[in-house]
């Protein structure tokens, strides 16, 4: 389905439709169990439905009843059963999987639908169903069978979400473009406390701690009407960074520990992280056990691309605080567990390209201008010794490609074997995408001030830029095409995109080009 067909116009306006059909939802049910239903406040399905992790045989599909989404949700105290249906049109004339999920209190009454028995590579069409209200219909995509090795993949990467600091204006720019599968790196809320300067305003008083309070802040977050509709509209595949908990948090480590004690702020992971779950369409095996969530995972689109996505909070050592600690050989960002299971898996994959989801950058960023090295702690640049032992299995590995977030910019990188010498291999490439809202609408001559005396110490960076956005890939066997996406603001509900800059990654010649 293309962008601007009439087919996608009348999706774009199905959910709408499908609200009004009360006779047609009132044939889910039998007249017994219909009269039997004891009826829900109006407005359940206010912060949508999405769909997420794509395989070639499924997806998972999500919800989550919130009639009164920013105090709490407003659902009585007890499971709600919710109907689901799965078709091959928008109409839902040709059903072919349907059921009932049962949305629990202790979860916030959300709905994680793990759907199997699909087609390989098909679109298809979702919806549900409870107290005779019927949600917005979604769309999503199943990935390509597992030996396909032609076709291609469109994927847009996004991060760093910031309410107050602007409307997520990016995403509507994006729904016109219509990714297969979006990735998500991180920062999908923020735990800051509102402002009264914002462009928006938190909601609350102040920063969640709490399990109530984080599924406040992740319900106002959802209730944007653009990121509402690209959750409808594509899968994504999502992880957490720092701020979804606590600034530069690292394990059971929060940035202020000598404000949060070691048993408060275990408390404070385990709320974050369930709500964490209860807001993202993820698999079972996401849910929290406590303080522990498992995040990191593989998905495969056919012999065309893995997607390896990371988790570089919860097994990471605490931040160095100097050069010489950066290069302790003992730090760690991903933990041993981790560390091989990325390995392994980048060794062995058969597929053409091989992407890395990982929520800081992995490229170095010099920031002194001149003689000497001043780097990021919290980014890659800060666990310099494990960085680099991956660098040197990338000469292995076939057609990695590192795909970032985390900086409120765009910055496009070589990898190099050694940052240290600027005349070393490359090995790869990463996109450290711009953020969707983070850091509003930047001074752009006073960002070039600050950048561009840093290039000449930075030679592997190919593009630097300061616009909200989000970055779009085209996979093809032969090459990504990758196109930098940004709007012209995020003060305004609506703004104007364009593309900034377009990039080429070619199989087999590591690196990447401005084209």
């Amino acid at each position: 389905m293309t962008a601007g067909s009439p087919d996608r116009r009348r999706f774009l306006t199905a959910g709408a439709a499908v609200l009004g059909a009360a006779a047609s939802a009132q044939l889910w049910l039998p007249a017994a169990a219909r009269a039997a239903e004891t009826p829900l406040p109006d407005g359940v399905f206010s912060l949508g439905v999405s769909s997420g992790d794509p395989l070639p045989d499924g997806v998972v599909l999500w919800t989550r009843l919130a009639p009164d989404p920013l105090n709490g949700g407003g659902m009585p105290d007890r499971v709600v059963p919710v109907e689901w249906q799965v078709a091959e049109d928008h109409r839902f004339r040709k059903l072919v999987r349907r059921g009932t999920a049962q949305a629990r209190p202790e979860y916030g009454h959300s709905v994680h639908v793990d759907v199997r028995g699909l087609r390989a590579d098909r679109t298809y069409w979702y919806r549900f169903r409870t107290s005779g209200q019927l949600s917005p219909v979604g769309r999503t995509r199943t990935a390509p069978h597992p030996y396909s090795s032609g076709g291609s993949l469109r994927m847009a990467l996004a991060s760093c979400q910031n309410w107050q600091h602007g409307y997520f204006t990016p995403y509507a720019d994006m729904l016109d473009q219509d990714p297969d599968v979006v990735v998500f790196v991180g920062d999908y809320i923020y735990e800051s406390t509102p402002s009264a300067t914002g462009v928006r305003r938190h909601e609350g008083t102040g920063e969640p701690f709490s399990l109530a309070q984080y599924r406040n802040r992740y319900a106002q977050y959802r209730t944007d009407p653009d990121l509402a509709a690209m959750h409808a509209n594509a899968p994504f595949v999502v992880s957490f960074d720092d701020h979804e908990v606590d600034n530069d948090f690292a394990g059971e480590i929060p940035q202020d520990p000598d404000k949060q004690p070691h048993d408060a702020f275990v408390a404070r992971l385990t709320a974050a992280y369930q709500a964490f779950y209860e807001h993202m369409p993820v698999r079972a095996t996401a849910v929290p056990d406590g303080p522990h969530i498992r995040m990191h995972r593989r998905l495969e689109f056919g012999r065309l691309a893995r997607l390896n996505v990371l988790d570089t909070r919860q097994y990471r050592s605490d931040q160095a605080t100097s050069q010489a600690g950066a290069k302790d050989p003992s730090l760690t960002m991903l933990g041993a567990q981790q560390k091989r299971w990325l390995l392994d898996g980048l060794k062995n994959s058969p597929a053409r390209w091989n992407l890395i989801a990982s929520q800081i950058m992995m490229a170095e960023t010099d920031l002194k201008v001149g003689e000497g090295k001043l780097w990021f702690y919290d980014a890659w640049d800060g666990y310099q010794a494990e960085r680099n032992r991956f660098l040197q299995e990338f000469k292995q590995v076939r057609n990695p490609v590192v795909l970032s977030g985390d900086r409120h910019l765009t910055m496009i990188s070589e990898l190099r074997e050694d940052y240290a010498d600027p005349d070393s291999a490359v090995v790869g490439a990463e996109f450290v995408g711009t953020s969707i809202s983070s850091n509003g609408d930047q001074d752009q001559e006073a960002f070039r001030r600050e950048w561009d005396p840093r290039r000449p110490d930075n030679p592997h960076w190919k593009l630097l830029d300061a616009h909200r956005g989000y970055h779009l890939f085209d996979v093809r066997r032969d090459d990504i095409d990758a196109q930098v996406r940004v709007v012209d603001t995020v003060r305004q509900p609506a703004s104007t995109p364009s593309t900034v800059a377009k990039l080429r990654v070619e199989a087999g010649r590591p690196g990447v080009e401005v084209v």
